[in-house]
């Protein structure tokens, strides 16, 4: 019989733990307007007696990628409020601030140890058919175009179940706890702005944990991962001339010709032979009218690579597509990076000993060491730092019987799973808060 105090702390609050889940999964919030989400997790924080750091205390303003309008921003605060959150969080996470650390000093005689969770929802309009449970039994999203389609409800119930188990047993342990809640990891632009603030550098032992990922691997812990992607984002702009296309189209500067011409020469890059290599243009618009020569143009673009080198050349390559087909048509150009992420290096005797502890719980049907799911994940910008300044990181997968993929209309997850991974991130995190210096 285990002897894991964090398993039955997660079996006996399984209910309650489900029933926030339920109402995270109902109030999706996108990338930087997490305001309810956010507020609803200060709110359990500050209660539990933690000490929580918010907004630009834990943000980096200059890095921060991909943001809304002002007006997205305020209109989501405004529905956050309505929606029961509290406004003195809102009014802490202002214009784009939506992060936070929540913060257990116990003593100075352990290590400084860290736990991320990102808490923002997908573009996604949710299926509302009875074979998607969320929809038969009433949780499904209430808000227009905005879905938990990625399992990030679970991963913020998760913290919150943790951090409530940390605090429960504090008495036994010793050092830091420091709890990292994340906007914007959908477009890989949250994370570089928290760790410029210097949230994990004084970090010993960093976690981070996704559930779902390949049904293949329900009811299975991995315990680090390879297989996410270097990645940079791009919004482009190609500028022209417009003029009558028959009256005087030697007077047009064609736009979406020019946005044609780098779309199909951005799929002719030559791929790179130190590893995965890939890019994709994903949204193409441009023109108003038959007879009118198109002055605008806009590309959505995202470049990916087995290795930060890898991924680094092909954005370059990018670059010089995109400028070299603005040029052929006399055309402006404009490019924005709306998000980045390195790839993913973990820590492998750290992952190894996660290996034996989450055996030893005899919660999973099998605990591998590694995963090489594909994708990108901005937390890799918190491991990379971690390990660059001497500690040791992993980002580890919790396999679920997911109903259908990331990102899809009927994603879903299998809730015992998430009460699992509430048991193994206690058992954990205590493991290394029991560490002497």
């Amino acid at each position: 019989m285990s002897t894991y105090k964090s398993i039955a702390f997660a079996n006996d609050n399984r209910d309650r733990f489900i029933t926030l889940r339920r109402d995270l999964h109902q109030h999706p919030e996108p990338g930087w307007l997490e305001y309810r989400t956010a507020a609803i997790a200060a709110d359990r924080l500050t209660e539990l007696g933690y000490d929580l750091k918010v907004g630009k205390e834990v943000i980096h303003a200059e890095s921060r990628m991909g943001l809304p309008s002002e007006e997205a921003m305020k209109q989501a605060m405004e529905r956050a409020i309505s929606e029961g959150a509290n406004p003195k969080w809102v009014e802490a996470m202002g214009y784009g601030f939506t992060g936070m650390v929540a913060t257990l000093h116990i003593d100075d005689q352990g290590p400084v140890v860290a736990f991320r969770a990102d808490i923002d929802s997908n573009d996604v309009v949710e299926a509302q058919t009875d074979d998607h449970l969320p929809a038969k039994e009433g949780f499904s999203s209430k808000h227009d175009r905005a879905m938990h389609a990625c399992g990030h409800d679970a991963h913020l119930t998760m913290a919150l179940g943790l951090a409530e188990y940390i605090i429960s047993h504090k008495e036994a342990l010793h050092g830091t706890f420091k709890l990292i809640l994340q906007p914007a990891e959908e477009g890989v632009r949250g994370a570089k702005a928290m760790r410029d603030a210097g949230v994990v550098d004084d970090v010993d032992y960093f976690f981070g944990m996704h559930i779902g990922i390949n049904k293949a691997i329900a009811n299975c812990l991995a315990c680090m991962n390879f297989g996410f992607l270097a990645t940079t984002k791009l919004d482009v702009e190609f500028k022209g001339y417009s003029s009558h296309a028959g009256a005087s189209p030697e007077l047009g500067k064609n736009a979406l010709l020019a946005a044609c011409t780098a779309a199909l020469n951005l799929q002719a890059i030559s791929r790179h032979s130190k590893g995965n290599s890939c890019i994709n243009v994903g949204v193409l618009n441009a023109g108003t009218g038959r007879n009118v020569i198109p002055d605008t143009a806009y590309l959505q673009i995202e470049t990916r690579g087995e290795t930060g080198d890898v991924n680094e050349y092909i954005r370059k390559r990018a670059y010089e597509v995109l400028q070299g087909a603005a040029a052929m048509y006399d055309n402006e150009v404009i490019i924005r990076e709306m998000g980045s992420a390195p790839a993913c290096v973990n820590s492998e005797a750290l992952a190894k000993e996660v290996q034996v502890l989450a055996k030893d719980m005899g919660l999973f049907r099998d605990v591998p060491l590694t995963n090489t799911g594909g994708g990108s994940e901005d937390c890799a910008y918190f491991l990379e730092r971690v390990i660059e300044h001497g500690g040791q990181a992993t980002y580890m997968i919790l396999g679920s019987d997911i109903k259908a993929p990331h990102h899809n209309p009927r994603f879903d997850i299998d809730e015992a799973d998430m009460i699992n991974g509430i048991a193994v991130a206690g058992a954990i995190v205590e493991t290394y808060l029991n560490k002497t210096k």
